[in-house]
């Protein structure tokens, strides 16, 4: 079978890594399936010839939702980026009382676009064989009210709970992450009401695109595959 790459695709492929044709490089659909190609043509509208599928095991075993509250500047770019680099499945960015990024319906749409293609870059460079969907921005409130059946966890530094103590049973998990002025109190009691459950990551307060890291590598290292 032979594909036409996107323009993006192209580019990266004979542009900077200057593959010619009759080169051999691994491609992925983004919904979990890796094969073996070969580019039959480059330029801008590159065309590759599949020749077999490639087993993938880079997906963590854990199904980890992140909900985000937008944060400033390049940051959130870097959470994105990251949290794909770790295995994260979906991501929902959020807005809060305390969120400090302002969004109009437009600018809204081109930043989940912007952090989509990051996923994508992500997935090119860790290796990962599917694409992690960035959801579009949703309030905070609205988020937490959703899919109580999954082990729903919340950052609290004064809980007594540390994230490594849980014992996931839950086929999924989401974790909510606050802004970097933290959650308000309506906001926490929310999140208990819709059943969330506050954990620590020890007596240090964390950077909001820190404590998102640290616990997805906590999740990872301890029930996952890190």
């Amino acid at each position: 079978m032979e594909i036409t790459l996107s323009e993006n695709g192209s580019g990266h492929l004979c542009r900077v890594l200057r593959f010619k044709e009759g080169d051999l490089f691994n491609i992925f659909d983004g919904i979990g399936h890796e094969f073996k190609a070969k580019l039959v043509r480059s330029g801008n509208k590159a065309a590759a010839q599949i020749l077999e599928t490639v087993a993938n095991s880079s997906e963590s075993p854990l199904q980890i939702e992140l909900g985000q509250v937008i944060s400033r500047g390049d940051k959130m770019d870097l959470t994105v980026q990251k949290a794909v680099e770790l295995g994260i499945f979906e991501i929902t960015p959020l807005t809060s009382i305390r969120c400090n990024v302002k969004l109009d319906e437009k600018r809204s749409f081109k930043k989940v676009d912007s952090w989509q293609k990051i996923a994508v870059s992500a997935c090119e460079q860790s290796g990962r064989s599917f694409v992690p969907k960035v959801n579009e921005i949703t309030d905070l409130k609205t988020w937490c009210s959703k899919d109580r059946e999954a082990l729903n966890l919340t950052l609290d530094p004064l809980s007594s709970l540390r994230l490594k103590n849980l014992k996931p049973t839950a086929a999924k998990i989401r974790l909510l992450i606050g802004p970097e002025g933290g959650l308000s109190q309506d906001e926490i009691n929310d999140a208990a009401e819709n059943g969330f459950i506050g954990v620590s990551l020890g007596p240090r307060i964390l950077r909001t695109e820190t404590a998102a890291l640290v616990a997805l590598s906590i999740l990872g290292s301890h029930f996952g595959d890190l």
